[in-house]
């Protein structure tokens, strides 16, 4: 099995304890996109008189309450909004077919403004201290809804414009949706008496603030920029055409230092005894119906869909953990992982276009491969890099998760020997780049993650 004593020590040194055990102050939280969270000013809210006639306003607005309410508010609140503005951003990547490598980028992008507009929110809110419109009255006060302290800014507001605005540049013809969206958040919170129309106003000038500098970023990333090189030639080389996203590795990274701060060594030499050895233990790779079924399964979720598979792993932890009652945790999480995809991504793109590394098959017609290769080099593993990388974030946020992560890091990287599609020397070094991607990813956003 894949799950050698390098692996393990890999996995355990990852997961040793939790981040941190002692809570950090907002305005100290770890920022991605602007250098601070008193980088974007936000005013004192409206005074007394004006709170006054604010809560006039949602008292006439409670009396035309819809009945079910507190079920439709309940969609927003499960999970808190970088939950659910996740769940709209992977869908529609899901449904472009869009690849990983691209999707992880519109993932960071998305996730790293909600990051800092929560943070911005919650900082606001320990320095203003505007009691929410219910703890003012408690007669507006929604039964089921999940009350806060103090509303000012609103939290839904900033992101779901930072979120909305953002997605909408990436994704136009889906632009009315996501503000519908956006809007909808809001109107629900003030029609369950949780926030003031101005609570709002404020969330938003902080969302609009974040999607700018995070859409000035996309611009600068690499991202568009254009191959001009060519497929190397000769012995031991990747040989196809139209290699997948061979600029990926240039792209600008969130934590990694360079983007070859991870570049791992050479692999061996194409007609080393080391790359004879790992042809054979593939060509002597002993087939079933269950090892075929789980590599279609890695070959679709590990591959294409790896960052639905990831998000969907946090997304069930945060219901279970029931994290929506920590916003700056839940939308830490959600940008390590992403982060750790995107940035696993390039440290990945970078090596595997540094050394051209040729596929097994291609080097052995007999290895027997069980889908066609993937347009681009062997080493490393790109499943076992995105896979390393966004599960050992998790095994460091949920501890008592750890082994679950274990094993699915493990299926990652065997499902590519079942399917003939890697060696395994692919797979070891892409878990060595994603566990320096989690302790990057970790070091820099650990205080959020406490």
């Amino acid at each position: 099995m894949l799950r050698t004593k390098a692996l393990s020590i890999l996995i355990a040194a990852s997961v040793v304890a939790p981040v941190l055990a002692q809570p950090v102050s907002p305005s100290a939280m770890p920022t991605l996109l602007i250098a601070a969270p008193s980088a974007i000013a936000v005013p004192p809210p409206p005074d007394a008189a004006a709170t006054a006639r604010e809560l006039d306003a949602l008292r006439r607005q409670a009396l035309e309450q819809v009945p079910d309410l507190a079920l439709r508010l309940r969609q927003w609140e499960a999970g808190g909004p970088a939950y659910r503005w996740n769940a709209v951003a992977v869908s529609d990547q899901v449904d472009r077919f869009v690849r990983s490598n691209q999707a992880a980028r519109t993932l960071a992008l998305v996730h790293a403004a909600i990051h800092d507009a929560t943070v911005i929110v919650q900082a606001a809110r320990a320095r203003h201290q505007r009691p929410s419109p219910a703890s003012l009255d408690p007669s507006l006060a929604l039964p089921g809804a999940r009350a806060v302290p103090f509303s000012y800014p609103s939290e839904a507001a900033a992101t779901g414009e930072a979120a909305s605005i953002i997605l909408a540049a990436l994704i136009p013809d889906r632009a009315d949706a996501y503000k519908a969206m956006a809007r909808h958040s809001v109107a629900l919170r003030q029609q369950a008496g949780l926030e003031f129309a101005s609570d709002a106003e404020a969330g938003r000038s902080i969302g609009a603030a974040i999607a700018a500098v995070a859409l000035e970023r996309a611009r600068a990333d690499g991202f568009d920029a254009r191959w001009t090189g060519s497929v190397p030639t000769g012995p031991g080389f990747w040989h196809g055409a139209n290699p997948a996203f061979p600029m990926a590795g240039t792209w600008r990274p969130w934590v990694l230092p360079a983007n070859d701060a991870l570049r791992p060594p050479p692999p061996p030499a194409f007609d080393s005894a080391a790359t004879r050895a790992a042809i054979a233990e593939l060509k002597a790779w002993p087939r079933s119906p269950k090892a075929n079924h789980d590599a279609i399964y890695w070959d679709v979720f590990g591959g294409n869909r790896i960052f639905q598979f990831w998000n969907a792993e946090l997304s069930r932890l945060v219901l279970e953990y029931d994290l929506a009652a920590d916003p700056v945790r839940t939308a830490a999480a959600f940008t390590a992982v992403n982060i750790a995809l995107h940035d696993g991504g390039v440290a990945c793109w970078d090596a595997k276009y540094a050394y051209w590394y040729l596929r097994p098959s291609q080097l052995d017609p007999e290895v027997r491969t069980l889908f066609p290769n993937a347009p681009h080099p062997s080493y490393p593993s790109a499943h076992s890099c995105f896979s390393s990388a966004a599960g050992l974030v998790l095994a460091r946020l949920f501890p008592a998760e750890e082994a679950r992560f274990a094993t699915l890091i493990e299926q990652a990287g065997v499902a590519r020997l079942v399917a003939g599609l890697h060696y395994r020397f692919d797979i070891e070094a892409a878990n060595t780049i994603g566990r320096g991607v989690a302790e990057l990813v970790i070091g820099k956003l650990g205080p959020a993650l406490r």
